[in-house]
């Protein structure tokens, strides 16, 4: 039964750890490169009705160059609270209104800028590879409590082990490709 206990622990420390890699994805996808992405309003909410609601559900986003963005609400109504949701926002650049929807364009990111951004993804990716020492020693403990043979202990633990040396890896590579990504001009 303990065995059973064990490789179930194990299963489930690789389905955090992969979800950490998830959440790591979608926080690089909000980060600013110099194409035009629809993932850099995902942040942005704004009040509809008396709820705040994510940008994407009330209204569509295009790309129809590679550095612009333009927002068309699904309901016209939204349009002011739309560009207003956006300058408030960390975002850094004012839509253009006119009176359908709103064009953003993106002005080219100075080399400061794209370091700046540098050091945000590698802060991003430092907490990824927090969460998933978390998840190692949560799986650690649990594995220490079975009361397994010692033998059997150790394997269990180096399981974990080598999941959380390729999840690290998996981060450093994601990384690397947006840090690259990033100082490509």
């Amino acid at each position: 039964m303990n065995h059973e206990q064990a490789d179930l622990i194990v299963m489930e420390c690789e389905d955090h750890m992969t979800k950490t890699l998830e959440v790591l994805k979608k926080e690089f996808a909000t980060v600013r490169t110099g194409r035009a992405n629809p993932a850099i309003l995902d942040r942005i909410t704004i009040d509809y009705y008396g709820a705040e609601t994510p940008l994407k559900q009330v209204a569509g986003i295009s790309v129809p160059e590679a550095n612009q963005l333009y927002i068309k609400p699904f309901d016209r109504s939204v349009l002011k609270a739309i560009e207003h949701a956006i300058q408030a926002s960390d975002i850094g650049i004012n839509p253009q209104n006119d009176g359908v929807g709103l064009r953003m364009i993106l002005p080219p990111l100075t080399e400061q800028r794209r370091r700046d951004l540098v050091k945000e993804v590698e802060k991003l990716g430092e907490h990824a590879k927090v969460g998933v020492r978390n998840v190692r020693r949560d799986g650690n403990e649990h594995i220490k409590r079975l009361d397994l043979p010692e033998d059997d202990e150790k394997g269990y633990l180096q399981d974990i082990q080598d999941l959380t040396d390729k999840f690290v890896k998996k981060v450093d590579d994601e990384v690397k490709f947006k840090s690259e990504d990033l100082l490509k001009i």
